[in-house]
């Protein structure tokens, strides 16, 4: 005589996308398996096949969820220093979405709610050079976007991995940042944009 256990989840994408996050935080991208996540939420391994496929399809799904919180952050940001400002406590407040976000090696970038979601990020970026006056934004919108853009992220990951912690001497990074996008977005007159 065998025994079947059955199990009966109320939100299990939910749980799983949320066991996901967890694993991700604690131990990076790489290390998540969807027979783990199976385990951990305590279903059959074969339960998270049912809401994302595969492996890929759950960071897809993480992905578009990231995006979407991130354009919602950064919306509510008003100018380009506080955009960045948003960006920086977005990746400290979210790491895992972060982690997985920016490596479209670990999902399918041509998903249409990932693909809405970062456009959504974009043009909430994209938003913020339009604010810089001219002098602060050099002759190139891109150029200038692709600079601010490089800064938030470059400071929001060495914040992330430990390597600012020395130089920042106590600072918030939250000033810290400020002060940086000081140092580069600023007009001929000395201003910041």
């Amino acid at each position: 005589m065998t025994s079947e256990r059955t199990y009966h989840h109320g939100d299990l994408r939910r749980t799983l996308l949320a066991a996901a996050l967890d694993v991700i935080a604690a131990h990076g991208p790489d290390s998540l398996s969807l027979r783990d996540l199976a385990r951990r939420v305590g279903v059959s391994h074969a339960a998270p096949a049912h809401h994302f496929k595969d492996r890929t399809g759950l960071l897809t799904a993480l992905a578009a969820e990231g995006y979407a919180l991130f354009a919602d952050a950064l919306a509510d940001a008003p100018g380009l220093q506080e955009r960045g400002v948003a960006y920086v406590r977005f990746a400290t407040r979210h790491p895992a979405y972060f982690q997985v976000m920016f490596r479209p090696e670990l999902y399918r970038p041509d998903d249409p709610a990932l693909l809405a979601a970062k456009a959504r990020a974009t043009q909430a970026l994209r938003a913020g050079i339009g604010d810089l006056p001219d002098a602060a934004r050099g002759e190139d919108d891109r150029l200038a976007g692709i600079a601010a853009w490089s800064l938030a992220h470059g400071f929001a990951t060495l914040l992330l991995t430990g390597n600012l912690s020395d130089a920042l001497e106590g600072r918030a990074p939250e000033t810290a940042f400020r002060s940086l996008t000081g140092l580069i977005f600023t007009t001929r007159d000395g201003e910041e944009g």
